[in-house]
């Protein structure tokens, strides 16, 4: 059997079905021992929380393992995340005034035009950061560590006026990790 132009329509289906059957029943076994292995306790997905736009004045996160969240543009004045795990959560935008992050794990967070302004960041690492147009002015920084932290220049500079004392966890002084002179 043909189709218009003389070409058989055995050419056009070209992919062999059995492979692609196969294919697909791979995937699907590999879903179900996924979610069997996570009902077992042998894996568990991770689910980072969304907290983006959030109203979340005052709230209270100390202690939480909150790795992976989202923050973005959320009202987090006043907020305490004091010792909080808090790697690679974006804080983008995020409004963090006069909030508590001591002795927070910020790795790798996002702080990206966040407001941190009379923050405490005391003891708080934030190894790998990303805070280019980050707001610091007036924030407690002792014992901090900035180690390969993305900032603006000036934003070092002024930080560099406070920065001392030594990070528990990381044992990197405040003024070495930001470079100062």
């Amino acid at each position: 059997m043909t189709s218009r132009g003389s070409t058989p329509i055995s050419q056009h289906q070209s992919r062999p079905r059995g492979r692609i059957c196969l294919k697909l029943a791979l995937q699907m076994l590999f879903v179900v021992i996924v979610a069997l292995m996570g009902l077992n306790g042998l894996a568990r997905p991770a689910a980072a929380e969304d907290f983006n736009r959030a109203f979340l004045v005052n709230a209270d996160f100390s202690g939480k393992v909150l790795t992976d969240a989202s923050f973005t543009k959320a009202n987090l004045r006043g907020a305490n995340l004091s010792s909080s795990e808090l790697q690679g959560v974006s804080f983008f935008g995020a409004n963090l005034e006069d909030a508590t992050l001591e002795s927070a794990n910020l790795s790798f967070a996002t702080l990206d035009s966040a407001r941190l302004v009379n923050a405490n960041l005391k003891n708080a690492v934030l190894e790998g950061a990303f805070a280019f147009n980050a707001a610091f002015n007036g924030a407690t920084i002792d014992g901090a560590d900035f180690t390969d932290v993305l900032i603006r220049d000036d934003t070092q500079e002024m930080l560099c006026r406070v920065a001392q004392g030594v990070n528990p966890i990381t044992g990197r002084s405040t003024r070495e990790s930001l470079m100062c002179d």
